[in-house]
């Protein structure tokens, strides 16, 4: 079967910066509803548009085409005591950049912590790196009605919806600002 509009596509992949340099090797296939659901990166579907199963390639994204270019505007100092303890670099919080007309909430990651301040960085982690994705498709197959009326994969390593799922567990990884 070809990669069409509402087919599920299963690859392995592997990606790096543009100087070969190794930043994940997928553990799990990567698993998308290809036809322009916002699932992957538009120049991905793109290339993959038509291929079958075995089709493999290399497929180097600008940061434009990735995770943007890299916005100085988006790093925050806050006072200390608005944060949880304890506190660690790395921790991650959403929050709304300040000035903007954004309506979405970031997420913002501690860069650095001080006696009295944070430091936030509302940057994706791969912002203004051009990334290498090396892809090999697995399988292909048509959507279910279900899964093209949601958007998105269902089952093994797609989305599942999870009616139990109280939204408990995330309060000490997420603690929103503003």
């Amino acid at each position: 079967m070809k990669i069409v509009k509402n087919s599920v596509v299963t690859a392995r992949y592997t990606l790096k910066d543009a100087q070969d340099n190794l930043i994940e090797e997928g553990q799990e296939p990567m698993v998308y509803l290809h036809g322009g659901y916002d699932n992957i990166f538009p120049k991905i579907e793109e290339a993959l548009e038509g291929k079958e199963a075995g089709f493999s390639t290399v497929i180097q994204l600008n940061p434009e085409d990735a995770f943007g270019d890299y916005d100085a505007a988006l790093i925050k100092v806050e006072p200390r005591n608005r944060f949880p303890s304890p506190l660690e670099v790395g921790m991650q919080f959403e929050g709304m950049p300040e000035e903007s007309g954004e309506e979405d909430a970031l997420i913002f990651t501690v860069t650095d912590i001080a006696e009295d301040k944070v430091v936030l960085d509302g940057n994706h982690p791969l912002a203004g790196i051009a990334l290498r994705f090396s892809l090999t498709v697995e399988s292909v197959r048509e959507a279910s009605d279900e899964e093209i009326a949601h958007g998105h994969v269902h089952g093994a390593h797609g989305h599942h919806h999870d009616d139990d799922d109280d939204g408990m567990g995330d309060e000490y990884r997420t603690h929103h600002l503003h």
